[in-house]
């Protein structure tokens, strides 16, 4: 099965600056294109990798300095802890939805596709986007595409969802397009749906506190010197990030020490956000939206 490929592979990894010795973790292992090259650049060193869908474990990578552990990455602490680590030399993240979860119709993560109501990243996990489709009341359900989704019209995309699932359950992929659709403007339909698709994605898997969680772990594990490298793919994600490596905390809230000195973990490596290249964004279109922060603890 094809994953994406790795976006912003080289400058992520070189990001690291990689002490062969060291210990990496690779928080998203997906088709394991940015674990292999970590794995390069080790010698005594290991590489742990987390991914909570058990289909990336066909990309498995023998090698004894390699570890694949199938949790959300919000566990980090306590799985790192059970396999004796305390402390990491560098942590690297590619946020978001693998190619093979979108190009997998029966996954429901695509606006391209007829598909059950689903997108669970965790296939174990009880929640899925037909329960919260056709279960949560309509102020939820804006609630959900107003702050995931960043859509103005979160009210009229919940109100026409209750009133299409009063007269029948909304089960497909489809059906959800086919019911909201008249909300979009033609020239900007996919952009829309995108952001209704991606707003029940995150509810779904609870992507925003597992983030929260996964970076806030971060900071103790990372050792003075470490490096953390954060690809993220939407404004949510990156305001969370650029929060952490700017101000200290996700919530971007600069706190001062008695002498007014800024008290932060990280000192940023690379001032300006990297994004992919005009090439790398043509062989993968799906990288466009990509924004690389790499950090330094402190």
């Amino acid at each position: 099965m094809r994953y994406h490929d790795a976006v912003l592979l080289n400058e992520s990894v070189n990001g690291l600056n990689i002490n062969p010795d060291g210990i990496y973790v690779d928080v998203t292992f997906g088709g394991g294109g940015h674990s292999k090259e970590i794995l390069k650049h080790l010698k005594g060193g290991k590489l742990f990798a987390f991914d909570q869908d058990t289909n990336a474990n066909d990309n498995i990578i023998k090698k004894e300095n390699f570890k694949l552990l199938n949790t959300n990455f919000r566990n980090i602490k306590n799985f790192l802890r059970i396999e004796g680590v305390s402390e990491i030399d560098g942590l690297l993240a590619d946020l978001g939805v693998s190619s093979h979860q979108f190009d997998v119709s029966k996954r429901g993560f695509s606006t391209r596709f007829s598909g059950p109501l689903d997108m669970r990243m965790n296939l174990n996990a009880e929640l899925d986007a037909k329960y919260i489709i056709n279960n949560y009341s309509q102020e939820e359900l804006a609630n959900i595409f107003f702050e995931y989704g960043e859509l103005r019209k979160s009210r009229k995309i919940a109100k026409a969802i209750v009133s299409v699932r009063k007269e029948n359950q909304i089960l497909t992929t489809n059906q959800l397009l086919d019911c909201i659709q008249h909300l979009s403007i033609e020239r900007k339909r996919n952009q829309f749906f995108s952001r209704v698709f991606q707003a029940i994605r995150i509810q779904v898997n609870d992507e925003i506190q597992a983030l929260k969680e996964m970076l806030n772990a971060t900071t103790g594990l990372l050792k003075v010197g470490g490096r953390l490298s954060v690809i993220s793919y939407h404004s949510l994600e990156d305001r969370l990030v650029k929060n952490l490596i700017k101000k200290g905390n996700i919530e971007g809230n600069l706190k001062k020490d008695f002498y007014g000195n800024p008290q932060k973990c990280f000192k940023e490596i690379s001032k300006k956000v990297i994004v992919p290249s005009e090439k790398e964004i043509k062989n993968n279109p799906r990288a466009r939206s990509a924004k690389l922060r790499i950090a330094e603890k402190i």
